[in-house]
């Protein structure tokens, strides 16, 4: 399995913190603009202000830009999540499970079109081992608030609400949808119905 691509080295000054910033700005806007056949180094470069050199210092092709937008992306939505966990400690449950769909949706229609590109090349990276860490972690941050309604819950079930959003969300940011309240209600009815659905025959499932 090809190894998925890294940056060329990490932005530790403030000066090269912005330069990298502006980088993966340059590529999200080219991306939500123009699409992905347009995206190259020197579009990039050009779009960011700096030299393709410069670009190079930090990032070896745009392969590497791409995967980090994603992983930067990612990074949003886990923080997304872990901020409506720790709000929702403090809520009914029903409210708690609202902020996670929430959540969700804010990081796919914040920006929507740069979202559909990302998913589209993501498969492309190698990425496949960070996503199923990253599906690991967000069933983690979940699991808590899913075994206030369902005690026995598992991270399996953890990871099936998490994919029951997903879906849901994924599929009406390609058909368009804008990602309003009636996304919201299905997303919620979906997930509250299978959380309050009796649970599985343990024994029956394993065999």
């Amino acid at each position: 399995m090809p190894a998925a691509p890294q940056p060329r080295k990490q932005a530790r000054q403030a000066r090269a913190r912005v330069t990298r910033a502006a980088i993966l700005e340059a590529a999200a806007r080219i991306l939500e603009s123009q699409g992905r056949d347009a995206l190259t180094t020197n579009a990039i470069a050009l779009r960011a202000g700096v030299s393709i050199g410069s670009l190079y210092q930090y990032f070896p092709n745009k392969e590497a830009i791409l995967a980090t937008l994603i992983r930067d992306k990612r990074r949003e939505l886990v923080d997304l999540m872990r901020d409506a966990t720790e709000t929702g400690r403090h809520q009914p449950v029903d409210q708690a499970v609202d902020g996670l769909i929430r959540a969700g949706m804010v990081h796919q229609f914040q920006r929507p079109r740069l979202a559909l590109e990302l998913e589209y090349i993501e498969p492309q990276l190698a990425l496949e081992p960070e996503t199923q860490a990253l599906s690991a972690d967000m069933a983690a941050l979940i699991l808590p608030v899913i075994r206030r309604i369902r005690p026995d819950a598992t991270p399996q079930e953890a990871a099936d609400v998490v994919a029951i959003c997903k879906g849901l969300i994924n599929a009406a940011a390609l058909a368009g949808e804008p990602g309003g309240e009636s996304l919201y209600l299905r997303c919620r009815r979906a997930v509250l119905g299978f959380l309050h659905q009796p649970p599985p025959d343990r024994g029956e499932s394993s065999r």
